[in-house]
């Protein structure tokens, strides 16, 4: 598998600027009360939740943000295949031994992004995530960076997110346009309120750029040539539209 940050690579792209909408739409969530520490999550796999995290930290980074991505996915970390970083240590590490937390984040090639890669998977991913330790991390970091983005395993398969959303400001649920599955969607939400986690909006993964509304929107503004005279890259068969919902039932109804 390939693995790309499209932020970087095409940052005049469609998809570049529906990240940077999405980010101004998360900030906005912060009129009220603080939004810092932020986790992401899914309702399934293969829904887009972890280059969400890497692209959207990006975006947040371009603003000249210290951004600090934890991948908190043990049983399927993605983070440092997404920055092309060593994952011989990381989070499951950091948890269990007695070295500083700066041994283990590291630097990515993105200016103002460092990461906190999982590290090797564990036997106990549950336990190791709903530990103090980790609630400790977590209120660590925070003093050290201006937001903090937290990659986390399906929330329906797993209990990790349910633990961690009560640890963070805010959840952000991504659902996979083309796969998402209603009930599973709703199951996702139904998990994110019964444990009383402030769910900031949704992200619709995977739609086609061609197809999408916010296709048309781009192009009515001029960015670029006109829709119907482009010609879209072979990646972009797949590529992804993001639209943060507000919180509400229609969020995944």
């Amino acid at each position: 598998m390939t693995y790309s940050l499209i932020t970087v690579e095409q940052a005049k792209s469609p998809v570049s600027e529906a990240f940077r909408t999405f980010r101004t739409n998360v900030q906005f969530t912060s009129v009220d009360s603080e939004t810092k520490k932020i986790m992401i999550t899914s309702a399934g796999p293969r829904e887009g939740k972890s280059s969400t995290v890497a692209n959207l930290a990006v975006s947040m980074a371009q603003t000249g943000k210290s951004v600090l991505i934890i991948d908190a996915d043990l049983r399927n970390p993605t983070q440092h295949k997404l920055f092309g970083l060593d994952n011989s240590r990381g989070l499951s590490m950091a948890l269990v031994q007695e070295y500083e937390l700066d041994t283990f984040i590291q630097e990515s090639s993105v200016p103002g992004i460092m990461v906190l890669t999982g590290g090797p998977i564990p036997p106990n991913p549950a336990e190791l995530v709903g530990s103090k330790r980790m609630k400790r991390l977590i209120e660590e970091v925070s003093g050290q960076f201006d937001i903090i983005l937290i990659d986390t395993p399906p929330i329906v398969a797993v209990t990790d997110a349910a633990i961690l959303a009560q640890e963070v400001d805010g959840v952000i649920l991504v659902v996979a346009s083309a796969e998402v599955n209603r009930d599973y969607a709703q199951r996702a939400k139904e998990q994110l309120d019964k444990v009383g986690a402030k769910i900031l909006g949704a992200v619709l993964n995977k739609a086609d750029l061609k197809t999408s509304e916010y296709y048309y929107y781009y192009y009515y503004h001029g960015s670029e040539a006109p829709a119907k005279k482009r010609k879209r890259h072979k990646h972009e068969k797949k590529t992804t539209f993001f639209n943060l919902l507000h919180r509400n039932q229609k969020d995944v109804s």
